[in-house]
């Protein structure tokens, strides 16, 4: 165990994406101490091994080790990245079963350290796993966050700007909702340097408005398409990762599409759900609500009714 001497970040899990995430964590010069936990002790201490020898190429070298979830007592940040994998064909609301016990493990094991920082959790279903979290933690809500619709909706301004041949960071949409089959894009609220997509397209005629339909289909059905191809999703969630982590440990107050607790946004309570958020050294500073259509509202309510009914399962409503 190291003492502390900065920001902390433990992740809980060295799989694709948790590896991952801390190379991104080291590339970035994010983190100031970095501990990587896993069940499988040796990839755990190898995965410290290989990201210490790329230390001298760092923009700010971090410390890194593999430990235990004693390492946690001084974590600013836990990462959960932890839990059963999607296969091909399942969704990620079929990981359910397999995960909530994974993450009552990990949790309890994690506040028995001392634990006073944030949870950030990665694994899926996200939305489900991350009301686990707050639930098994006994933490205040605005101190659990989930990656929620992060990847989604970089996915979606990716998408967009390709095809309107303009930098992704300039285009302003989001996806929210479920991280999963029911999420929804936020059309009504989506534009390019100020002017709305859904204008840039009216000259364009149907099949401009069926190409992004197309698009959002792409962006909704994307892990499937990857994890078809080669096994799993983990750079771009990784990087997305990173994000939230930079705006939690820099106190940026930024906004991003994380899982967040609603208790009346939207007209939702009781569930944790991607939408829009601040997020600084707190956590969740508070929800955006960003205007939606009516179409977009009983789309809303739809993910966040499947959620639900998947939570009452497993937690009393």
């Amino acid at each position: 165990m190291k003492n502390g001497r900065g920001n902390r970040v433990a992740v809980v899990g060295t799989g694709f994406v948790g590896a991952s995430y801390a190379f991104a964590l080291m590339n970035q010069g994010i983190a100031d101490e970095i501990v990587l936990i896993d069940a499988n002790e040796n990839k755990a201490e190898g995965d410290a091994m290989d990201l210490n020898h790329g230390k001298v190429f760092a923009p700010k070298p971090a410390d890194i080790w593999h430990g235990d979830y004693d390492d946690c007592r001084d974590a600013d940040l836990v990462v959960i990245c932890a839990g059963a994998n999607q296969k091909p064909g399942e969704t990620r609301l079929d990981l359910v079963d397999k995960n909530i016990a994974i993450f009552r493990s990990i949790v309890e094991s994690v506040m028995a350290s001392g634990f006073q920082g944030l949870f950030l959790v990665a694994t899926n279903p996200v939305d489900i796993l991350t009301y686990a979290t707050w639930k098994f933690s006994g933490l205040p809500q605005e101190r659990v966050i989930g990656s929620g619709t992060i990847l989604d909706t970089a996915r979606f301004r990716f998408l967009l700007g390709d095809y309107f041949a303009v930098a992704p960071t300039n285009v302003h949409a989001y996806i929210i909702g479920e991280h999963g089959d029911t999420e929804l894009p936020v059309w009504s609220q989506a534009d390019i340097g100020g002017v709305p997509i859904r204008k840039l397209v009216e000259s364009k005629g149907e099949e401009a408005q069926k190409e992004l339909e197309r698009i959002f289909v792409n962006v909704r059905d994307a892990a499937y398409q990857i994890i078809e191809k080669k096994g799993a999703t983990y750079y771009g969630i990784a990087m997305g990762l990173a994000r939230v982590t930079s705006a939690i440990l820099h106190n940026e107050n930024a906004i991003l599409t994380v899982s967040a607790y609603l208790d009346g946004p939207y007209g939702e309570r009781d569930v944790y759900i991607g939408v829009p958020a601040v997020i600084n050294r707190n956590g969740i500073r508070e929800v955006i609500e960003i205007e939606l259509d009516e179409e977009e509202k009983k789309w809303f309510h739809r993910s966040a009714a499947t959620l639900k009914c998947v939570l009452a399962r497993y937690f009393a409503q």
